[in-house]
């Protein structure tokens, strides 16, 4: 009993020896040193929206209608040539067309616008008149020329037509009769007149009568 009070003794006189403690200072706080990267405020700005407008723009104004300009144009159709020959149906010959005659000869006709060397027709006979006085004789030329007309042959002459008196002459040519050297089966027969004085020379011609009349060996 003795040593425990001697010990709790010991412990109050440590107890009243130990200082009493002071107070603490309060924690410095921190200074935030500024930093080099920016700080980013972002603020909300609430814009209100743009009114509807009233009033509504004119429409574009429509251009007047432009009257279309009518042009009338007159065409000239050309005059149709005369055919230079028709078939005359009184007695089957056919008719040359007189302005081919040149006012030099008239009322001229052919029997045939074909004729053969080996078929028929084989011949085709030839009239016409001359008004000219001085017109004794007239010389039958003529020519063979291929069917697409690129080579005509140089001009020959047949000889002189049979005088019917009265200004008329007539002329029977058949196909023995032109040269052999120009035939062409299926070729053209071009003519012409030619009206002689009582000299023999030339008083005038008609024009070269072409692509009228056929001529081939055998029957067309």
């Amino acid at each position: 009993m003795k040593k425990l009070m001697i010990l709790l003794l010991a412990v109050i006189l440590a107890a009243c020896s130990t200082p009493v403690a002071t107070a603490t200072e309060p924690p410095v706080a921190a200074v935030v040193e500024p930093s080099a990267t920016p700080i980013v405020v972002v603020q909300t700005v609430v814009v209100e929206a743009s009114p509807v407008p009233t009033d509504v723009p004119a429409a574009t104004p429509i251009p007047p209608t432009v009257a279309p300009v009518v042009v009338t144009v007159l065409v000239e159709q050309p005059t149709q040539p005369a055919p230079a020959a028709t078939a005359d149906t009184s007695n089957g010959a056919i008719t040359l067309d007189n302005t081919l005659g040149r006012g030099v000869f008239t009322n001229m006709t052919m029997s045939s616008n074909a004729f053969t060397l080996r078929c028929s027709p084989r011949d085709i006979t030839f009239n016409i008149a001359t008004p000219n006085v001085d017109i004794k004789d007239v010389v039958f030329y003529y020519r063979v020329v291929d069917d697409k007309r690129l080579y005509p042959s140089e001009w020959k002459t047949f000889g002189k037509m049979v005088a019917n008196g009265s200004g008329n002459f007539t002329l029977t040519f058949t196909g023995e009769n032109i040269h052999p050297d120009l035939r062409i089966d299926g070729s053209w027969f071009d003519f012409q007149f030619v009206g002689l004085g009582k000299s023999g020379s030339v008083i005038d011609r008609s024009a070269q009568f072409e692509s009228l009349v056929k001529y081939t060996f055998d029957c067309p």
